[in-house]
């Protein structure tokens, strides 16, 4: 091997996914071959914020030096075996202040930004590779502000990140979406009900308009367009009377609304760092209101309902073949611009093709659906006209 050429730090933020590990390894590989030197950030800026800038401090649980046996056998599996965390540097409540700094840093919200630009000079750090979805990314592009080299690969099953048709996490969870919805629709089928299933998505629908493009249910409500119940009901009342085994199935991203409602469902009212409630609910609305005026489209019989959480079973488990692929392809592109000297990069995938945009797309507009091309408020189900000469995911691109 030659002579190091430096040293790279890659880290995991937000929620994990299926697709993590085999990024961290195809950059690591690459990287070692070339000659680098990588260190794994633990517990995403989560490690940055607690490392101690001392050489006999015990920091086994802010990073880690990589190698390739760690990698390929990490590589197999789900998750993030760096772990992860939805810390925030710049926004740092006092009470998770580490120790060693609260006599710096006393306010009640507290910007420790300089202590992580000098961690990771007092690592070596010449390059940071940040993994993750807008909110992670948001503060890597921070620190490019600051100075500091970046490359960021974009990671969310929401599949929400702006500027890149594709993020990690997103096949899987549409491909685990399609799985458990089709093993769903028996108890559906056998009881003559509703089959209402809640999926992740907070701001943008992708992950409920896929799978029903897909033919995993009869419709979907997503985050940009609110529903009106009594629509949706007539719907759901209409395919069950078509399908022999009298069931129907309707996908709720976590982020969708009835019409004429202010917020979101929220499961409790805690906010993270990065100021999001924990959602979760909004199918047992669905789910209640569905039964209440099913009578009045069905003959005055009530149709009772199967109602579905999926949470964590859609980014659980191994990854797919996208997942496994496409991180590859992101490892080796961070790689490849690093070996170029480029900093303030977002490593994207782009009408079918891997490419790299500025950082700074990541803190513009967010990435939706675009309702009026891609789906109809009527039939609440995914819109299209014509697949020719549309890239592969052609609902979730956001370029022309």
């Amino acid at each position: 091997m030659a002579r190091e050429k430096g040293t790279i730090a890659v880290l995991t933020g937000g929620g994990d996914v299926p697709g993590l590990n085999p990024a961290i390894r195809a950059l690591t590989v690459r990287a070692l071959l070339e000659g680098y030197r990588v260190i794994g950030i633990r517990r995403g800026w989560g490690g940055l914020v607690d490392l101690v800038r001392n050489p006999s401090a015990d920091n086994s649980a802010c990073y880690v030096d990589l190698d390739l046996d760690t990698v390929n056998r990490a590589s197999r599996t789900g998750g993030t075996f760096l772990h992860s965390s939805r810390t925030r540097p710049s926004h740092l409540p006092r009470l998770v202040v580490p120790d060693h700094l609260r006599d710096t840093y006393k306010s009640e919200i507290n910007d420790i930004t300089p202590e992580i630009v000098k961690n990771l000079e007092w690592l070596g750090v010449d390059t940071l590779v940040p993994i993750g979805g807008d909110d992670t990314l948001s503060y890597g592009h921070r620190l490019h502000d600051e100075g500091f080299k970046v490359i960021a690969v974009p990671k969310t099953m929401d599949n929400d990140v702006p500027g890149t048709d594709y993020c990690i996490g997103f096949g899987t969870c549409v491909t685990r979406t399609i799985e458990l919805a089709r093993k769903l629709r028996t108890s559906a089928g056998s009881h003559e009900r509703f089959l209402v299933i809640e999926i992740f998505g907070r701001y943008a629908g992708f992950s409920a308009l896929m799978p029903t493009l897909a033919g995993a249910a009869d419709r979907c409500l997503i985050p940009e367009s609110p529903c009106d119940i009594d629509h949706l009901c007539q719907l759901l009342v209409e395919d069950r009377n078509k399908r022999a085994s009298n069931y129907s199935v309707v996908l709720v991203s976590e982020g969708a609304k009835f019409r004429g409602q202010e917020e979101m469902v929220f499961s409790d009212q805690e906010q993270d760092q990065y100021g999001h409630k924990k959602l979760g609910g909004v199918g047992d609305l669905v789910s209640a209101a569905l039964k209440e005026c099913s009578p009045k489209h069905n003959g005055g019989r009530r149709i009772n309902v199967v109602n579905q959480r999926l949470g964590y079973l859609v980014r659980s488990g191994d990854p797919d073949m996208l997942d496994s692929i496409v991180p590859m392809a992101f490892g080796n592109l961070a790689l490849d611009l690093i070996l170029q000297g480029e900093s303030g990069r977002l490593v994207v995938l782009r009408d079918g093709r891997y490419d790299h945009v500025p950082i700074e797309i990541v803190t513009g507009e967010k990435k939706v659906v675009d309702v009026e091309s891609y789906y109809d408020v009527n039939r609440l189900r995914p819109r299209f006209d014509s697949f020719q000469h549309k890239p592969l995911l052609v609902m979730t691109s956001d370029t022309d």
